[in-house]
């Protein structure tokens, strides 16, 4: 219905239009529009009135945007990636971050094995297309790891061509292997008003552990995406254990 009959980026009528048109009451149209706002089809913001959304989500890479033709060989951050698949335009100054050196909360000491107190650097970086934010990230790294390099630099922007996984590519740390984990969930009003969510929106978590061949872990990064700007899209063979256990045997 949506797109039959209101084109995305279209602003609907006032209330007060359609109530002097006398087709409906106050309170009804009210209602509609509210549950419209719930379900996420439209945005309403004071001077703007109530609007169709009008981006259809970025197509997020998943497994392939780390690729590391991507960033080793070229210049392809993974937000950048998912902007060029999605064929929607970027600029490297869309993501701007903040660099720290902090107590490793527990999740992040565990993660890199790291005792309770033991302090890392945090890498807080959040991405806008255009002046709509989309997500934020914020990597963690052992301060041994990227001390004088450019991921302490909070110039905005990758951090130099390839970004932080080319950085530890040249200090030594190549990436083999990484998990990420996903979880739906309200919210914080902080991260309402960061990233600029309507009423109803849902974020995606993430919690990515990025390791070397040899298990080192190099980074550990938590992501907070708004869930309705991202689309997810992966690309892999499926496993055949039985068949793999029988090669090794």
């Amino acid at each position: 219905m949506q797109s039959q009959l209101c084109p995305r980026g279209q602003q609907l009528p006032h209330i007060r239009d359609l109530v002097e048109a006398g087709e409906v009451s106050k309170p009804t149209v009210h209602q509609a529009y509210k549950a419209l706002e719930a379900g996420g089809l439209v945005t309403s913001s004071r001077g703007h009135g109530t609007v169709v959304r009008s981006q259809t989500p970025i197509k997020r890479l998943g497994i392939s945007c780390y690729d590391k033709v991507k960033w080793r060989d070229g210049d392809e951050v993974a937000f950048i990636a998912d902007r060029v698949e999605s064929g929607r335009a970027y600029r490297r100054g869309e993501q701007a971050q903040n660099v720290s050196r902090i107590e490793a909360p527990p999740a992040v000491a565990a993660a890199h094995g790291l005792p309770a107190g033991a302090e890392v650097y945090a890498r807080a970086r959040l991405v806008k297309e255009g002046d709509q934010p989309t997500h934020t990230l914020t990597s963690y790294y052992r301060l041994e790891l990227v001390e004088g390099t450019r991921l302490v630099d909070p110039t905005p922007g990758p951090a130099g061509r390839g970004g932080g996984y080319r950085v530890l590519y040249d200090a030594g740390y190549e990436i083999d292997h990484m998990k990420e984990e996903l979880f739906a969930r309200i919210p914080t009003a902080e991260e309402v008003k960061l990233l600029q969510l309507p009423v109803g929106e849902l974020v995606v978590e993430l919690h990515r552990t990025t390791c070397t061949a040899d298990d080192t872990v190099v980074e550990y990064a938590v992501g907070v995406h708004a869930a309705s700007r991202f689309a997810r899209e992966y690309d892999f063979k499926v496993p055949d254990s039985a068949r793999e256990e029988e090669a090794q045997s």
